[in-house]
């Protein structure tokens, strides 16, 4: 899977023994379900009336059988590479996706809308899935699990499956740093404590749920987005170090947040899982993590472009993307993500054992 050589992937004997034992084995968990926004969309948003797809060329190119699906990247995302080592055969597939039926929901689902966030305010701007529709979204895919297997096989797979959110970048680069409305009304500092609110619901309404093991990821360093570092940087070539103030901060309250959620709710686990430091060490120091270039994606210019701006024609995108931190101006290339599953996979230890 290409990141053993990368010197980020540091881990564990038992973890190592861990990924060698589900090689020939069943999953280490019955299930893995995803929620969130374009990180770990599969696809969801191709069946949407939005302008935020990633349906076409150069979209997928290394992926399997070379073909766009929706993802976000020229291949793999990290929740694919967290798949395979979890023992699975598949990914699990887009909600609203022809994928999506029969035995294929047993062994999780994939809600995830690109340009959704923590606040349903943003998603609804693009024309993307809410969060609190996910959750909709996630009781009826009980229902079918439940029809397909009873309800004591159902508890099983919900209970003993891994729950991922991946949410809030879309909230700040897409809809707060923009929307005066917002920016105009509420500190950074404010609109990250909304944002906790409504993070914390969530939670709570999964867990009522069933769900029992869940894992979130923290923000990434958004200053040193490409297409960040474009739109705020006022023409500097370095991270908006703003940007990245106000993602540390949001991160400390979601670790403080989640610790008195896991406190609270009997039984749950609860992980959130560091993207920022391994990021940000990918970016400041890219040759030390195998790559060459961590400022321009390789899309277009590699300074802006995503999406529909990301396509067959754009100019300049580069031939090799395995050297190039982010393949979009706001997403990871597959060997970024390489590098971030292998430190999800150390950081979640607990959810799987």
């Amino acid at each position: 899977m290409g990141f053993a050589s990368r010197s980020l992937w540091g881990t564990s004997l038992s973890l190592l023994v861990l990924v060698s034992s589900v090689a020939h084995a069943d999953p280490i968990v019955p299930a893995l379900i995803i929620f969130g926004d374009s990180v770990v969309d599969v696809g969801n948003n191709n069946n949407l009336n939005t302008v935020i797809k990633a349906n076409f060329p150069p979209y997928g190119r290394d992926f399997v059988n070379h073909r766009p699906t929706g993802r976000f990247c020229n291949g793999k995302l990290a929740t694919d590479f967290t798949a395979e080592y979890l023992g699975f055969t598949s990914y699990p597939p887009a909600y609203l996706s022809q994928d999506a039926r029969g035995n294929n929901l047993l062994t999780g689902v994939n809600f995830a809308s690109a340009a959704s966030g923590l606040y349903d305010g943003t998603a609804r701007l693009y024309g993307a899935i809410p969060l609190t529709q996910q959750l909709k979204y996630y009781k009826e895919y009980q229902t079918k699990v439940v029809n397909l297997v009873g309800n004591a096989k159902a508890d099983e797979i919900l209970s003993g499956g891994i729950h991922l959110l991946s949410a809030g970048s879309s909230d700040f680069i897409q809809n707060y740093y923009i929307n005066p409305l917002l920016n105009g009304v509420y500190s950074a500092d404010l609109f990250s404590d909304r944002l906790m609110r409504f993070y914390s619901t969530f939670i709570q309404n999964l867990y009522g749920l069933g769900a029992r093991r869940i894992g979130v990821t923290s923000l990434p360093p958004t200053g040193c987005l490409p297409a960040a570092i474009t739109l705020f940087g006022a023409g500097s070539n370095q991270c908006v170090e703003r940007l990245n103030r106000d993602a540390i901060a949001f991160n400390e309250k979601l670790n403080s947040t989640s610790k008195s959620l896991a406190n609270n709710l009997p039984g749950l686990k609860l992980v959130v899982f560091d993207i920022y430091e391994p990021l940000l060490d990918m970016i400041l120091k890219p040759s030390d993590n195998g790559f060459f270039e961590s400022r321009k994606a390789c899309c277009g210019t590699g300074t802006l472009e995503t999406s529909v701006l990301c396509n067959a024609r754009s100019l300049g995108t580069c031939s090799n993307a395995t050297q190039y931190v982010f393949w979009d101006g706001f997403h990871p290339s597959e060997a970024a993500n390489s590098v971030l599953s292998g430190d999800l996979l150390t950081q979640g230890f607990d959810l799987i054992s």
